[in-house]
């Protein structure tokens, strides 16, 4: 099974809320995280990325490894597995987004609320585009219930509305994607999230054009 490459840009660049519970030295690991996973995504050419996610990965595991509590980590470790994931492609993907799953799972029973949901918003993410059974754990109906409680969390952020809108395009719910698609270009700023706001709009751009032409 063939991942996409809608896969690699969907995992997400979510979420800058404070991670109060964080020590520095995790905050400032955090924030780089972060802030490769926007340059990978983003500004590296396709063939670099699948390399650039795996170093990437290494770090953020090293990170849980140091503070296993913090839902945070654990969040940003399941977005690049899952990007990577991505990158990688092939049936060795599966894998690598079987312990994405996990991770933002284990983020959810951490702290539900962590990073304005973004834990629920990455695990939808992953329900709607991995395949179903028997290779994966795909399922849309699963994936609408995360992105409706990542919705209640945060309504007005970009990722919450970008995902759902890409949803329900999939689904050929055209009228309900535009609402939603509409309103992540609407979305405020980040702190510090610069080029992932950049990047998630231009893509939020693309998928409205997309619906227009269906409507």
């Amino acid at each position: 099974m063939k991942f996409t490459h809608r896969l690699v840009l969907s995992l997400l660049a979510l979420a800058s809320l404070p991670a109060l519970a964080l020590s520095d030295a995790s905050r400032s690991q955090l924030e780089h995280i972060q802030a490769r996973w926007a340059e990978v995504n983003y500004q590296l050419p396709a063939k670099q990325r699948e390399s650039a996610f795996a170093d990437l990965a290494q770090l953020a595991a090293h990170a849980v490894s140091a503070e296993p509590a913090a839902a945070e980590l654990r969040v940003w470790h399941g977005i690049v597995l899952g990007t990577y994931a991505g990158a990688k492609g092939g049936l060795g993907a599966l894998d690598l987004v079987k312990q994405a799953k996990a991770e933002l799972e284990q983020a959810i029973q951490l702290d539900a609320k962590v990073l304005g949901g973004s834990a629920y918003t990455s695990l939808g993410s992953l329900y709607y585009q991995v395949p179903g059974w028997p290779l994966g754990f795909g399922d849309d109906a699963k994936a609408e219930s995360l992105l409706k409680q990542a919705l209640a969390l945060n309504p007005d952020g970009i990722d919450p509305n970008y995902f759902y809108g890409d949803f329900l395009l999939r689904q050929k719910r055209y009228k309900e994607a535009r609402t939603f698609l509409e309103k992540a270009l609407t979305a405020a700023d980040r702190p510090g999230r610069a080029l992932a706001d950049e990047g998630r709009r231009a893509e939020t751009r693309a998928l409205l054009k997309l619906v227009q032409e269906k409507l």
